[in-house]
């Protein structure tokens, strides 16, 4: 729109740059299954690195998730970074929606790339995509984390009333189409919601245009489907050391999913709360962020057990 900034397009430029000097490129498979996918890989794999895979949630692409974090992880890893399915430049002719099969494609994609051994992190849906990934291929992933990722809920968790709105309207939120709506998404992700009240409409609509318009329906169907028959006591456990990390004032999905999911665990898991920040705490916390993935991914530090100095909240501003 004349007369307004385009801040998505300056951004998707920035991204993609840093994505480049942290020595990323961008790579395409196909699956040959009506499956496209869409991946940042290492320009040159260092076999001697371990591999890490970060997994995006819903409202952006991988480049707008991970822009802020990845320079400081391609020093120690061979990072890969997807586009889910019907986001970036990944999509299928497929019916299905579930995380599971998301799941299935990125091993996929991760078995074309020749990559055998892999820890991932994932950040909200990205955490269903990438708790699905662990318990189907035990042997190949290692190291878990998932960010603000409400694994542990119920479908009944939604009638009786754990989340601030109803499946309907939260499926308008995650997949906004009109200003207002991009605005309640930010409210609810973000800590400090007042923080958005200042942005003119006409930004919000390029960011809707850029990242929000293509695959509507399906991404509706893909959150519909997270919730459809859920019980904790199908979930099963996860075998591998896990770190969750958890925003204080979440409200997409409140702490109380992160505590529930620690016990189901036991002393395979620890979670880490950050202090003062949402949902998005990737965004609004990156320093803290990257210190606990750092801990738990670099320095290898173990999960709490008896005596084990290792935190369980961060208060840093």
């Amino acid at each position: 729109m004349t007369g307004c900034f385009n801040l998505t397009e300056s951004k998707n430029w920035c991204y993609r740059s840093t994505f480049g000097r942290s020595g990323l490129r961008s790579s395409t498979t196909d699956l040959k299954d009506g499956t496209i996918m869409h991946c940042w890989v290492p320009k040159t794999r260092v076999e001697s690195k371990p591999n890490l895979l970060l997994i995006h949630g819903l409202g952006a692409n991988a480049l707008w998730q991970w822009g802020d974090i990845i320079r400081h992880l391609t020093p120690f890893f061979n990072v890969y970074v997807p586009d889910l399915l019907f986001f970036g430049g990944s999509y299928t002719t497929r019916p299905e929606r579930s995380d599971s099969f998301q799941a299935q494609c990125l091993m996929r994609l991760m078995e074309a790339n020749s990559v055998q051994r892999l820890s991932l992190v994932g950040l909200s849906y990205g955490g269903f995509v990438g708790y699905s990934m662990a318990v189907q291929h035990k042997e190949m992933v290692e190291r878990v984390v998932l960010c603000c990722s409400g694994v542990s809920m119920e479908e009944k968790d939604l009638k009786e009333g754990l989340f601030p709105v109803a499946l309907e309207e939260a499926v308008n939120i995650l997949v906004p189409q009109t200003p207002d709506r991009l605005k309640e998404l930010l409210g609810f992700t973000l800590s400090k919601p007042a923080m958005v009240a200042w942005l003119p409409s006409c930004l919000l609509i390029d960011f809707i245009d850029a990242m929000c318009r293509d695959h509507v329906e399906e991404r509706r169907e893909l959150i519909i489907a997270i919730a459809k028959g859920r019980k904790l006591s199908d979930l099963p456990r996860i075998s591998q050391p896990a770190l969750l990390v958890w925003g204080e004032r979440d409200q997409i999905f409140p702490l109380e999913l992160a505590h529930r999911l620690k016990k189901h665990l036991g002393d395979n898991a620890e979670l880490v709360v950050i202090k003062n920040t949402g949902h998005a705490l990737n965004v609004e916390k990156v320093k803290d962020f990257y210190s606990v993935l750092k801990s738990f991914l670099i320095e290898l530090k173990p999960p709490a057990f008896a005596g084990s100095p290792y935190p369980t909240s961060r208060n840093k501003s």
